[in-house]
């Protein structure tokens, strides 16, 4: 699929604003499943661009002087493949190290209880039909229910409210396979939506499953699919935290606005 991305992130200070740094990731990683054809990331700072620890495609982009707004513009291509979610083995960085739990991704008992049923079930059903009934089971208790919750919820609060974001689903997808024993990571990206014209008002999150002699498997609780062509993975982490598109700090600005438009079109 040949897939066409413009994505805009547009700050508005209420008063003008002395010195700015974004930490950007907004960059697709190169894998087996993504081909970039063109790429473009700009901001009226200056840019240098860096790869982060866990192999992300970065930028930070500083503005000094006095401003009261900072647009990030990305625009590009993307030619994906269709792997049935599947990614190789050596995707990044050891699988192991994505046994670590984070803030996001604290178990807790309600985590560990609502994970059991399944957990009795590993050994006659094996890992990947075990993460495909996890998906499901967090897709039908946490109902998805835009803009509901807020970028520091936990996956224990998710599970607790009922209801949540694609950033929720993966984060209690993740902290479930630590109760399975499974590495797992978050990734940020984009989704192409079928029948629609591509318009939404965010990007997309999901999560991946390491399966021992077959790879990272991708889990999207929030669609109930695992990854296909429509999906383009920007960057992964242990959790938001480490992977999200746009971070920044400042000083000066006073109250801040934020509108995002994001559109994938399938050219």
């Amino acid at each position: 699929m040949k897939l066409t991305i413009a994505h805009e992130t547009h700050y508005r200070f209420h008063e003008p604003a002395r010195h700015s740094i974004q930490y950007l990731r907004l960059t697709p990683r190169p894998d087996h499943a993504q081909l970039v054809r063109s790429w473009s990331v700009s901001t009226p700072g200056k840019l240098r661009s860096w790869t982060d620890g866990f192999g992300n495609l970065s930028h930070v982009s500083v503005q000094d002087g006095l401003h009261d707004e900072v647009p990030v513009v990305v625009r590009g291509e993307v030619e994906t493949m269709d792997t049935t979610g599947v990614l190789p083995p050596h995707d990044g960085l050891p699988p192991l190290m994505f046994l670590r739990e984070t803030r996001y991704t604290k178990l807790d008992d309600s985590i560990r209880e609502f994970v059991a049923p399944i957990v009795e079930r590993v050994a006659d059903e094996g890992q990947v039909a075990t993460l495909h009934n996890l998906m499901w089971l967090i897709r039908d208790h946490v109902v998805y229910q835009s803009g509901s919750t807020h970028v520091h919820g936990t996956a224990a609060e998710a599970l607790a409210h009922g209801y949540g974001v694609c950033q929720d689903h993966a984060h209690l997808f993740i902290a479930s396979c630590r109760v399975l024993g499974l590495p797992a990571r978050y990734v940020s990206g984009y989704l192409f939506s079928e029948g629609d014209d591509g318009a939404s008002v965010a990007s997309h999150a999901w999560a991946e499953a390491y399966v021992e002699d077959l790879g990272w498997v991708s889990f999207d609780a929030s669609n109930g699919v695992c990854a296909t062509d429509a999906y383009v993975r920007l960057a992964v982490a242990m959790d938001y935290e480490g992977a999200c598109p746009v971070r920044g700090i400042r000083r000066g600005g006073g109250f801040e606005e934020m509108t995002v438009r994001v559109q994938v079109l399938n050219e």
